[in-house]
């Protein structure tokens, strides 16, 4: 009886105890579920305040707007390209060659006009020179005799001791006598030009660029280039421009080139451009002269800014110009204050902004900037900048 009283006593506390937990899991999951909605509540709240601070309904986002006008713009055009001499002279072997005795230049030396560049070993030709030489005195003994012999003749053909006929003679013999001086004089000139030609000499004033000879080399009419010279020093940039780039300069326009791996820009003018077009690249040539410089090397690479002219177009900060797949492009306010897109195609980019070569007229109202943010069709409260800065206010 008193096993059986204790068995029903445990099996009511453990229904009890198991109660209680049931109950305490019950308030547990309610204060979670009440927690979640308050949060729910909270955050939705939280984001209709934001989207009425930024532009919900009633309050539209104000932007900061410019008119551009028309300012004078410089037209630039960039190009790259190879740098060169001028007006480059190839030296060679204009006689008839022979060992070269001594070599007087060096690359990067300048040389003035007829200035010996290098000599060839010449004594055989100094024999043949002084051989010559001997053979003129021997014609103007000779001439000197045949003179004299007629001198001597004329006398005496009045007395009748001379027939006439003998005259004749010494007069033709004295003339065949000068006749070999002059025939003795122009081999001889022509043997001293031919040694004078073995000195190879500048064509004209300028600067070496390369050697490609040395003492003891064997040189003649066909041994090629020995020396390449830059005459007056000038150097150019030899630019390939597309078509409407070429079409857009004339001669005389100054340019800024810049050697590549340099900082150092170098005035130039454009000197020539090219009247024809490579129907292969399309591309023609523009050559801008540049005054010698040790930084400008031929065969070198590098850029030019071509200034082309000056012209009105607008000109926009540069945080107004958007940029997609399609083109580049600014956000307009028309007159109903709605957004609007219109592309633009821009130009020069200089610390005053960007000009605006197509697109715009002007008048427009043209977001400064936040456009990023913005849509086309969206109604805005534009603020005009009245000092011109490139700064926006985002919408509050």
């Amino acid at each position: 009886m008193n096993f059986e009283t204790g068995f029903a006593g445990d099996s009511l506390q453990a229904g009890e105890q198991q109660l209680a937990r049931r109950r305490k899991l019950i308030l547990i999951a309610g204060l979670v579920v009440l927690a979640l909605i308050g949060l729910a509540v909270w955050t939705h709240s939280g984001s209709s305040g934001e989207s009425s601070s930024i532009g919900g309904d009633g309050v539209l986002p104000r932007v900061t707007v410019v008119k551009p006008g028309r300012s004078a713009v410089s037209t630039t055009v960039t190009a790259t390209g190879t740098l060169a001499a001028r007006r480059e002279m190839p030296v060679g072997v204009v006689g008839e060659g022979g060992a070269v005795s001594a070599v007087l230049v060096e690359p990067g030396d300048w040389v003035r006009a007829g200035q010996v560049l290098a000599r060839v070993e010449r004594s055989v030709q100094a024999q043949q020179g002084a051989s010559l030489a001997a053979a003129i005195q021997v014609a103007r003994a000779d001439a000197r005799l045949a003179q004299n012999d007629l001198d001597r003749a004329s006398a005496l053909v009045s007395n009748g001791f001379v027939s006439k006929a003998d005259l004749d003679r010494r007069t033709a013999a004295r003339d065949a006598a000068l006749a070999r001086v002059r025939v003795a004089e122009a081999q001889y000139n022509e043997q001293q030009a031919r040694i004078g030609r073995l000195d190879i000499r500048a064509p004209a004033a300028g600067l070496v660029l390369t050697r490609a000879v040395e003492p003891g080399q064997v040189v003649g009419a066909g041994s090629g280039v020995l020396f390449r010279l830059a005459k007056g020093g000038e150097m150019e940039l030899m630019a390939r421009l597309s078509e409407s780039d070429l079409a857009s300069l004339s001669e005389g326009d100054q340019a800024d080139v810049t050697p590549v791996g340099g900082k150092q820009a170098y005035t130039g003018r454009v000197w020539q451009i090219a009247p024809v077009i490579d129907p292969q690249t399309r591309l023609g040539m523009a050559r801008i002269a540049i005054p010698y410089h040790k930084d400008v090397r031929p065969g070198g690479f590098a850029s030019a800014r071509i200034v082309s002219g000056t012209a009105q177009a607008p000109v926009l900060p540069e945080s107004a110009i958007q940029n997609d797949d399609k083109a580049s492009y600014v956000y307009i306010v028309n007159a109903q204050n709605i957004v609007e897109r219109r592309d633009v195609k821009i130009g020069q980019v200089s610390a005053n902004g960007v000009s605006i070569l197509s697109g715009l007229s002007g008048a427009e109202r043209v977001i400064a900037l936040a456009g990023g943010f913005l849509s086309p069709g969206q109604k805005v409260e534009p603020k005009a900048d009245a000092t011109g800065a490139t700064r926006a206010r985002p919408a509050q």
